[in-house]
């Protein structure tokens, strides 16, 4: 049994990127963790009953993924480049520490989405062989929406070099997907409920 850290920027980001492999590890018998790095706040403008809906949704998808425990974070949404980066690393190193992974998923460092780009960022520096020695494997899933509209030169777009086969999973991610309800909506902005990208990631070592 390994212990496996998956990493969302937001509550959705964890499914589209890498809900398949997260099943397969789940069955495998390993313990997965799920950290949300990002939250809506009522500072940040959101209304109470949206913030107790996404409370709902992550504790429903929660129990699909059975996830061994969510992290949460708590950093305000959409405004994770703006905080100290001190700050966010040392909320990912807690998260790390406490739960010695093996494996850890991330975001792709290349995604259009500031907060994804920050959250690769802080958590990467949490990888240190010689700080953090458990973790032997680093992946960045690819989130359709995000990691298709990068178009920063300096960065390298995502080449998929290592696999999954998610093919007895692939109805559990579809399932996932449905309990986001209204966070999908029609291409280009995102993914239409059901749909699925190919199950992959980038191995950072």
């Amino acid at each position: 049994m390994s212990n496996i850290l998956v990493v969302a920027p937001h509550p959705d980001d964890e499914t589209l990127g890498c809900g398949g492999a997260i099943l397969r590890h789940v069955a495998q018998g390993d313990s997965v963790h799920w950290c949300i790095v990002t939250a809506m706040t009522s500072a940040a403008g959101y209304a109470a009953d949206r913030i107790a809906a996404r409370a709902a949704t992550i504790e429903t998808v929660a129990k699909h993924y059975n996830f061994t425990d969510v992290h949460e974070l708590g950093f305000p949404a959409a405004e994770l480049d703006q905080l100290p980066r001190a700050e966010v690393v040392a909320g990912f190193s807690d998260v790390v520490s406490k739960v010695t992974p093996e494996r850890i998923y991330l975001p792709h460092p290349a995604d259009t989405h500031s907060d994804h780009r920050v959250s690769f960022e802080a958590a990467a520096s949490c990888t240190k062989w010689f700080r953090y020695n458990s973790i032997k494997q680093v992946l960045a899933y690819e989130t359709l929406s995000e990691t298709g509209f990068g178009i920063d030169p300096s960065m390298d777009a995502f080449r998929a070099n290592y696999y999954i086969d998610i093919s007895d999973h692939l109805a559990g991610k579809v399932t996932a997907t449905g309990l986001y309800g209204d966070e999908f909506a029609p291409p280009p902005v995102s993914a239409k409920r059901g749909w699925c990208p190919r199950a992959g990631g980038v191995a950072r070592r």
